[in-house]
């Protein structure tokens, strides 16, 4: 492992610059990443508000067509894995080049597609772009000042929700005064610009070492995250209990078996499993998983009910601009969030950062469940789950990076990210199911009491995340089981600067030591 033992090393001209010191590069490094972030969750986005529109000009039923949302996050999920540990390389900029590139010629097949199955495969493209966040927290690490690059990895934390907030509203501006493919054209247009700005201004090479792809490996966890994403997705049409549903669950449940030992045993593994031991990286891991379910137990609730028709007793008859509008408030609450982070660690220490902020997410969802009577009343929801959201996602990676060395951040950040998708998953085909539970035979909208349970979950959900994020750090200092040398000088780093620079709640989560006054809990 290469990695620079002086700060101001990692923020040289020649880890920034390709070995150019220009000023302007390295001022344009922090909005590449975040830009280049925030458009994967835009383009993401943009099939979801579509999926009506698009269902029914190619012919095919609602439930097929969800899968122009669901095949993004399915290739999102695969990708982020194998791109986060070839962050871990010296290849970095290449990696987000292609990865553009990519996102890129998907919005361009699916604007020009004329069928389904076209309209799939670039969407399918589109979410190579979801793997993205590991690669961009990879760099930041390693090419910025300690300072700087905890406020960067906060900020590309919660880029998702950023991403998302701008995606429904611009992508139903544009379906609504312009064609629907219009938005695609869209996607390619901004994406474009992101790959030649990163290409302008991104290292060429990062002090990484290549290391021995895990293809193996890649490929067991590949095949288990698409039969749990599959079997997720379509098990309300199959049946829950089906032999099919069944059948593809268990056949994951096998190569996840398979995968974990597999793992565990070889050098080069595609994931450190070990990191797993690790009480900070498990915290990270089982709180983004816990509270990614909740998000989509609110969020596209909430979305969907501001568009349910007045007549159906409920609802506020909102358009699809209108709905659109509603997320807006997330995007500007969580990264609002992220500028409070700093003084709160300061002031309260790291360890109740995502204890509050999963709080503060599960009174939006419970004042939602109890109070739906007024539009308004949706905008601050969504404002309150946005400034819990920056609170909980911008603090969980700092766990992660807090706990292991520079050299593996791309590969443990990828795993949170896809442990992240299926949760999402999970909270997609859960709100789905409790919505076709509370709807009656021969009804095309659920019952107001639908939404009331999805919300209600979402608060037992948030409460459970909250709990679990108090207790899994521990009392004691968690360190990695084994560190070596390098990972020594490493942690004594970052413990150095953790007490200097507040660390934007990218510690390990433990109580830190108290101040001058005793008065730090």
């Amino acid at each position: 492992m290469t990695t620079p033992a002086d700060p101001a090393e990692a923020a040289s001209p020649e880890a920034i610059g390709a070995g150019s010191p220009s000023p302007l590069r390295r001022r344009l490094l922090v909005p590449t990443l975040v830009l280049s972030g925030s458009l994967m969750a835009v383009v993401s986005s943009l099939g979801a508000p579509l999926i009506p529109t698009l269902s029914q000009a190619d012919g095919v039923s609602l439930s097929t067509g969800g899968w122009i949302l669901t095949v993004t996050l399915l290739t999102g999920a695969l990708a982020t894995p194998v791109m986060g540990r070839l962050a871990d390389g010296p290849r970095q900029r290449a990696i987000i080049l292609v990865a553009l590139a990519a996102v890129v010629a998907g919005c361009v097949l699916a604007a020009i597609s004329t069928g389904f199955t076209v309209l799939l495969i670039g969407r399918a493209l589109q979410g190579v772009g979801l793997g993205l966040l590991p690669v961009a927290m990879a760099i930041a690490r390693r090419s910025l000042p300690p300072e700087k690059a905890r406020q960067t990895i906060a900020t590309l934390s919660v880029t998702t929700a950023i991403g998302a907030g701008l995606g429904y509203p611009v992508t139903g501006l544009i379906a609504q005064v312009l064609d629907f493919r219009a938005a695609y054209w869209f996607g390619a247009i901004v994406v474009t610009g992101a790959l030649v700005l990163a290409a302008l201004v991104l290292p060429a090479r990062s002090p990484g070492v290549s290391r021995r792809f895990d293809v193996t490996g890649s490929g067991l966890l590949s095949l288990a995250v698409i039969g749990i994403s599959v079997a997720l997705s379509e098990g309300g049409g199959w049946g829950w209990t089906s032999a099919r549903s069944l059948g593809v669950f268990a056949a994951s449940a096998v190569l996840l078996a398979v995968w974990i030992p597999y793992e565990l045993r070889i050098a080069d593994p595609l994931v450190d499993l070990r990191q797993v031991r690790n009480r900070s990286v498990l915290t990270a891991d089982v709180s983004g998983f816990l509270i990614s379910i909740a998000m989509y137990l609110l969020i596209p609730i909430i979305v969907e009910f501001v568009q349910i028709p007045r007549s159906a007793g409920y609802g506020f008859g909102a358009s699809l601009i209108v709905s659109g509008l509603v997320l807006v408030p997330l995007s500007a609450g969580s990264y609002a969030a992220t500028r409070f982070l700093t003084g709160y660690e300061r002031r309260f220490g790291p360890r109740t950062m995502i204890p509050l902020g999963s709080v503060v997410f599960g009174v939006a969802a419970g004042f939602f469940a109890v109070e739906h009577s007024a539009l308004w009343e949706a905008f601050v929801t969504v404002a309150v789950c946005g400034l819990a959201v920056g609170f909980t996602t911008g603090a969980m990676p700092g766990f992660i990076v807090r706990a292991v060395a520079p050299s593996e951040t791309g590969s443990a950040m990828g795993f949170y990210q896809v442990v992240r998708s299926i949760g999402l998953t999970v909270g997609s085909a859960l709100s789905s199911a409790v919505l076709m539970s509370h709807t009656r035979p021969g009804q095309e909208l659920p019952e107001v009491g639908g939404f009331t349970v999805a919300l209600i979950i979402a608060v037992v959900l948030c409460l459970a995340t909250a709990v679990a994020s108090f207790m899994l750090p521990g009392r004691a200092p968690s360190r990695p089981d084994t560190l070596t040398v390098d990972q020594e000088e490493d942690l004594e780093m970052l413990m150095k600067d953790d007490a200097e620079l507040a660390g934007v709640g990218l510690v390990a989560g433990e109580e830190p030591p108290p101040g001058p006054k005793g008065d730090r809990p």
